[in-house]
């Protein structure tokens, strides 16, 4: 159904494209002209623009200071780093559930606990690994399937959950440093209003600024790597649901087969 709707929005598109190709082909030169000189002064006024926002950037970045702010962006880079590993990690550990439980018990009942282990070992994601591990206890008896099954599900989701953690730990580091960077930079301010004698705006303010920055620059790294950290537990509670679900089919199919 996706696909149709897909196909459709395309096909939509280009139709659009089509009558509007026609449209303009049918106006004059002129027009074409200066529509085509006005895009070129757009686009080098959006470069112009990016490149001023990213010199701005920089500069707020150097006057909040290079101790805080180089340990607030090191909490960004190494909390994003384990973040696109741990996405990376949870697409590859997504497989197909019920195709692979309809392919075990295609096997389990044309070739048998072998064949359908063989079917696990070429599938690749926890689910497959747990109905190995369970199926490779058959000969014991289903309460060591189970027990097995449990056990490895257990590995499997703590294997998925590494080193999220440490995401959660630069999210509240980030602001964090950034709040401490205030305070210091308030200390800044009214040292220098004590060491003057007079309480001179201009004193104060250069303090004042350092220390907001440093909070802002907290805050938006705390909230870039909330949003990688939900999708990523969101996608581990994905995945754990299937292999709660895979175990249990696993066990039906098992006691099936048994009888």
């Amino acid at each position: 159904m996706k696909r149709l709707f897909s196909i459709l929005a395309i096909a939509g598109i280009m139709a659009f494209g089509t009558v509007n190709a026609n449209t303009y082909a049918n106006t004059n030169t002129t027009v074409n002209t200066v529509v085509s000189t006005t895009q070129d002064d757009d686009m080098d006024s959006g470069t112009d623009e990016e490149a001023t926002f990213h010199q701005g950037l920089k500069k707020r970045f150097i006057e909040g200071g290079a101790g805080f702010m180089g340990i607030v962006l090191l909490c960004l880079i190494l909390g994003l780093a384990i973040a696109i590993e741990r996405i990376i990690f949870l697409n590859l550990s997504t497989s197909n559930t019920k195709k692979l439980t309809q392919n075990v018990e295609d096997a389990l009942a044309s070739g048998g606990v072998e064949a359908a282990k063989e079917i696990c070992r070429d599938t690749k994601g926890p689910v497959a690994s747990i109905f190995y591990q369970g199926l490779d206890r058959v000969d014991e008896g289903l309460e060591q399937v189970e027990k097995a099954v449990v056990s490895y599900g257990g590995v499997q989701m703590g294997q998925l959950e590494k080193n999220v953690s440490w995401i959660a730990l630069f999210i509240s580091l980030a602001p964090m440093l950034g709040f401490m960077g205030t305070v210091i930079g308030m200390i800044q301010a009214f040292d220098k209003i004590q060491a003057a004698g007079d309480m001179n705006p201009a004193l104060v303010a250069g303090g004042i600024k350092i220390a907001l920055l440093t909070t802002v620059f907290g805050l938006v790294v705390a909230i870039i790597l909330q949003i990688f950290y939900n999708y990523i537990i969101a996608k581990i509670d994905s995945i754990v649901n299937d292999m709660e679900d895979a175990s249990i089919t696993l066990m039906d199919l098992l006691i099936r087969h048994k009888k």
